[in-house]
């Protein structure tokens, strides 16, 4: 079962997430359009079931809001993954989006690191601040235990270098989790 459910509630936002790495129902709200169209991106490329509920204080902004449910996802990933045993563990994917070209690179490692190269031309996407995108990928990382190189190679839009990072990032993700069977793809044994 490579499934996980979590519910995170702090004085900034209150999520109820469920992730399925083998596919299922999509339902994400939260509150903030085009995220929540970059999560469906994400979860449609993957393959992944998601439901991602999330009632942030979008009143400040849609930092916390981001931030945390990058936080949860990667919680979830984690939790859905156990002790990566019989998982391809690598990734990489580059996705064009129109003008723009985006990569990623990712490992499984248990060792969270971000390496996030992907100016972007506008500073929001409808009510969704660019800026907002490395801090998702950060949160994710860090509590999926990733290691994370994303890079738009190039573009004009910041809506379609945004779209192109989070469908590299699923279709990556996609390879990393594939079933391979047997143990612990490490020379140390573990990860």
């Amino acid at each position: 079962m490579r499934k996980a459910e979590i519910t995170r509630k702090t004085k900034e936002t209150d999520i109820t997430l469920a992730l399925d790495l083998d596919g299922g129902e999509r339902k994400i709200d939260t509150g903030i359009g085009f995220f929540d169209h970059m999560l469906n991106s994400f979860a449609v490329h993957g393959g992944f079931g998601l439901t991602l509920i999330c009632k942030g204080d979008l009143e400040v902004d849609g930092h916390h809001t981001v931030e945390d449910c990058g936080i949860v996802l990667g919680q979830a990933l984690a939790q859905c993954l156990g002790d990566k045993a019989g998982i391809a563990r690598f990734g990489q994917s580059f996705v064009p989006m129109d003008e723009a070209l985006g990569f990623c690179a990712l490992d499984i490692s248990g060792r969270p690191y971000l390496v996030f190269d992907a100016p972007m031309p506008q500073p929001m996407c409808g009510t969704y601040d660019t800026c907002l995108t490395v801090e998702f990928m950060r949160a994710l990382a860090v509590n999926a235990g990733l290691t994370l190189h994303l890079k738009a190679e190039y573009g004009d839009n910041a809506h379609h270098i945004t779209e192109a990072l989070y469908k590299a990032l699923a279709r990556a993700l996609k390879q990393a989790v594939t079933v391979t069977g047997g143990g612990v793809l490490s020379a140390k044994g573990v990860l």
